[in-house]
């Protein structure tokens, strides 16, 4: 091997070093707290669907047992953790330590 070669191939790879750290602070000035938002956004979501479909789990029913179990299937794997995070009791601190 010729030695501009691996000259060559040191700064191709000290260049996409760059490249990609240049990418991940210009994804953190821009994106990182849309994105953060959009999951809390979709986890409340989340919620109000299992609560609606699967309230009658906590003592809220709200639509008829057909519907429930056919859904049931899908929603198995996610349930308890569900119920855990519904009946877990929250204050402000809990709150607030959210939003950080």
């Amino acid at each position: 091997m010729a030695p501009w070669t691996t000259w060559c191939d040191a700064v191709g790879r000290r260049l996409n070093r760059w490249e990609k750290i240049l990418r991940q602070i210009l994804y953190g000035f821009t994106a990182h707290e849309m994105f953060m938002e959009l999951r809390k956004e979709r986890e409340s979501f989340h919620r109000l669907f299992m609560l609606s479909i699967f309230g009658d789990t906590i003592g809220l029913p709200i639509l008829p047992p057909y519907y429930t179990l056919r859904l049931l299937p899908y929603v198995v794997p996610s349930l308890s953790r569900w119920k855990r995070s519904l009946l877990r009791e929250r204050d402000l601190t809990d709150l607030a330590s959210h939003d950080l």
